[in-house]
């Protein structure tokens, strides 16, 4: 299946599947509101899922894992949620087709923004990795988002979310060095991390390593070179920030180069993966994920490429940033004792608290292979989960971590799901799942944020990244032997 001829063949079957029309508008990702008004007994209703001529993308694989699942599901509520939010990606954001350059392509939107985020485009299709050997149509797709990545990277390594073509968009006056492929050019290190991850585990399922080629190899140059470059050894470098807005977590100060640091091996990131501004620049989460990937990236260049120079580069690389985190990235915590600090700056100075966009401390098991046992670890998870943290809310509703991307009191249900899991507490899991089955005010799907006091005021109504992550929470409690607890809840 590795040939030219193979792939075309794939691809134009995987076309012939796909849905014929976009699911673009804004409604793409919910119920519709008139569907829900039975209340309590909304999940008895019908899938909430666009009409199968409107969707998007058609997987045998995801939709046999659908009745997998659904099979030993007693609850009706969590059976049509997870029948909702699973396939959400494919549904509704998936765009695929051959590239000029006659090898697989996919545009993923991020759902309600229709742009491609690096982060949320590899996390949107992690899921369905694990499928790709079951399903070829599905194999052609998950290999065109990570040849789509891997162009992203090469058109500018420091922008977050690209267009689909050189199209410009709503934020081209930025003062940045703007060009039309990118929709917006924030600095994050984890949007060069995900796509790393993301190949990485698509190679380890289908074994297939056509995707580390030429373009692969130019991209961890740009790689290496922009978190290089960002470790400030040699001053601020090329990249500026500033943007004209009410809000000042969407620009920079000091002149667009953000927050002074010291340099000491670990990476700047201007901004979070919530698209707003650090407040000190050495984002540890970041950091965290940095490490992780770099490690699969010289695995993939020894292994595959052949390249000592650029794994040990790789590997260098690594091993100088998380010694610095060793050094520079925990606070001694009156109450907790040692933890993670969120964010810090190599001159001392520590910003405790925790974000719910992944990476985030809560998240490092799940993302950046810490050890879940790590006594750090674990002290910081009872710190951010507690009112010691600044972003997070407790009300009637329910519980979670928040931040200042959408503001007090309002809980993101990536957190509740990251708690999950990273617990090893099957009384905690159980709350968890139950938080977010009452959580999704009606709609069968999960939200961006809600507030802590009434889930039916919540932001974004079509969120893929969270969908998919919900319906990837579901999946593993199921393979994790956990259908008792499943079935136990309310």
């Amino acid at each position: 299946m590795n040939s030219d001829m193979g792939k075309m063949l794939i691809a134009m079957a995987a076309l012939l599947l796909s849905g014929a029309t976009a699911a673009a508008s804004g409604n793409a990702g919910q119920c519709p509101r008139d569907n829900v008004s039975a209340g309590s007994d909304a999940y008895r209703l019908t899938s909430c899922r666009p009409a199968q001529g409107e969707r998007l993308f058609h997987s045998d694989a995801v939709e046999n894992e659908i009745k997998r699942i659904k099979k030993q599901l007693k609850n009706e509520k969590l059976a049509w949620m997870f029948e909702n939010c699973f396939p959400n990606t494919i549904d509704t954001t998936v765009h695929y087709r051959i590239g000029d350059d006659g090898k697989n392509d996919t545009f993923v939107y991020t759902g309600d923004i229709h742009a491609m985020w690096l982060r949320d485009s590899g996390a949107q299709v992690w899921p369905y990795v694990q499928l790709a050997n079951e399903d070829a149509a599905l194999k052609a797709m998950l290999e065109g988002v990570i040849r789509r990545q891997l162009k992203c990277i090469l058109l500018d390594p420091y922008a977050n979310a690209f267009n689909d073509g050189p199209t410009g968009g709503e934020w081209m006056t930025d003062l940045t060095d703007m060009i039309p492929d990118v929709h917006e050019r924030k600095w994050e290190i984890d949007s060069l991390c995900y796509p790393i991850r993301l190949a990485y585990e698509y190679w380890k399922v289908t074994g297939d390593d056509s995707i580390f080629d030429e373009e692969w190899l130019m991209a961890m140059d740009n790689i290496l070179t922009t978190f290089k470059e960002q470790q400030r050894y040699e001053g601020p470098g090329k990249y500026k920030f500033q943007r004209k807005t009410e809000r000042a977590l969407d620009t920079l100060n000091n002149d667009g180069l953000g927050a002074p640091v010291k340099p000491c091996g670990l990476i700047v990131s201007c901004f979070r993966p919530s698209d707003d501004a650090t407040t000190l620049q050495y984002l540890v989460p970041s950091n965290f994920f940095a490490v992780s990937c770099l490690r699969k990236a010289a695995e993939i260049l020894d292994s595959v490429n052949h390249d000592s120079r650029k794994c040990a580069e790789c590997r260098r690389l690594a091993d100088e940033v998380d010694n610095a985190l060793k050094v520079y990235a925990t606070y001694k915590h009156p109450m907790y004792g040692e933890i993670y600090a969120f964010e810090v700056d190599g001159f001392g100075n520590h910003y405790l608290m925790d974000d719910s966009n992944a990476p985030s401390l809560l998240s490092l098991p799940y993302l950046c292979d810490v050890d879940v046992n790590d006594p750090i670890y674990q002290n910081t998870r009872r710190f951010v989960w507690s009112e010691s943290n600044p972003y997070f809310f407790r009300g009637t509703a329910g519980e979670g971590i928040g931040g200042p991307h959408i503001g007090y009191d309002m809980v993101w249900p990536m957190s509740i799901m990251m708690k999950a899991f990273t617990s090893q507490d099957d009384a905690e899991i159980a709350e968890c799942v139950q938080m977010l089955l009452d959580t999704d005010a009606g709609t069968g799907f999960m939200h961006e944020s809600f507030h802590k006091d009434d889930a039916s005021n919540f932001t974004r109504p079509w969120f893929a990244w969270q969908n998919t992550l919900f319906g990837e929470l579901i999946v593993k409690l199921v393979n994790d032997g956990k259908i008792d607890l499943l079935n136990s809840l309310s």
